[in-house]
Order: structure tokens, then C-alpha cells, then sequence
């Protein structure tokens, strides 16, 4: 596995979740771990974990989305990269 091509899966899958309405990211990701994989350039597959959850204890509220590299514990975790979106559509913090 390739760290480099493993984040830049992980920041394109995220770039794409970033621009589903808040509504449908809740619907489809809220508390849920979706896994699924994508090819790199280099060839191999990789897995990808989606999850999203409420941000704050008030729910709702703002979501925060996070992709991994689906690998749950340890040093062997590659990548993460995550966002927060309020309610209105605006990222938070940004």
C-alpha cells in the first residue's frame, strides 16, 4: 500500500462527499461505517470507510464526515480526512 496514493483517495472520496447537500450526507452516512474501495493509479485497490456522526452533544447539529483507509486500530492507519458541515451547508472552521 501506498501512503501518497492512499490519502489522495482519501482526500478525493472526501471532495466528493463535500459536495452532497447536508440533508443527503445525514440520510446515507449518520452513524453508519459504509466501506467500500476504490482503484488507485498505481493499481491496487484500496478500502475506504466512510462515517459521519454529530459533531457536538446537541443533535442535530453540525456533522463531522470521516474517511479512512478502513483499517479500525493501531500505527497501520494511513489516512484520515474529515470535514464539518453545519446544518445551513457551511463548512465549520474553514
Amino acid at each position: 500500500m501506498d501512503k501518497v496514493e492512499a490519502r489522495e483517495i482519501a482526500k478525493w472520496r472526501a471532495a466528493d462527499l463535500r459536495s452532497q447537500p447536508y440533508a443527503s450526507l445525514v440520510a446515507n452516512y449518520l452513524n453508519q461505517s459504509i466501506h467500500d474501495s476504490a482503484l488507485g493509479t498505481d493499481g491496487v485497490r484500496y478500502d475506504v470507510e466512510v462515517q459521519a456522526f454529530w459533531d457536538a452533544v446537541r443533535q442535530p447539529g453540525n456533522l463531522r464526515v470521516m474517511v479512512d483507509d478502513g483499517r479500525r486500530k493501531g500505527p497501520h492507519r494511513v489516512v484520515t480526512e474529515d470535514f464539518i458541515l453545519a446544518p445551513d451547508g457551511t463548512f465549520v472552521g474553514e
